[in-house]
This record gives structure tokens, sequence and C-alpha cells, in this order.
């Protein structure tokens, strides 16, 4: 005579995302992540120095003798 428990599933014994939780979820953009900071600031470094350059060209080629 054969047991038939050996041909349980993963699934069926895992219980990691059957259960719930009653937590609210964590903001996405909390103001204590330094990570989120500087990617932000690094964000906004990376565009001033773009419009600087850009700046730069047309003054060279405003000011380029023809």
């Amino acid at each position: 005579m054969t047991t038939h428990r050996a041909t349980t599933t993963h699934r069926a014994t895992t219980t990691h995302r059957a259960t719930t939780t009653l937590r609210d979820p964590a903001p996405l953009s909390d103001p204590h992540r330094p990570v989120e900071r500087a990617v932000v600031l690094g964000l906004v470094l990376a565009v001033l120095a773009g419009v600087g350059w850009i700046g730069g060209m047309i003054y060279t080629l405003v000011s380029w003798p023809l």
C-alpha cells in the first residue's frame, strides 16, 4: 500500500503569499530616504549642467566671428 503524502506540491505547503496582512503599504516617496534624495539631486544637477552647456554653445555660435 502506498501513501499519497509524497505527492503534495510545493504550492500547497507554502503560505508566504497566501497570508494577508492588515498593514498599510509603505509610502513610495519617503523624504527620509537618502538614496532617493541623492538621485533627485543628481538629476537636478545634470539638468543644470545641460542647460549651461546649451547656453555656452549658443553663446559661442552667436559670438563667433564671421
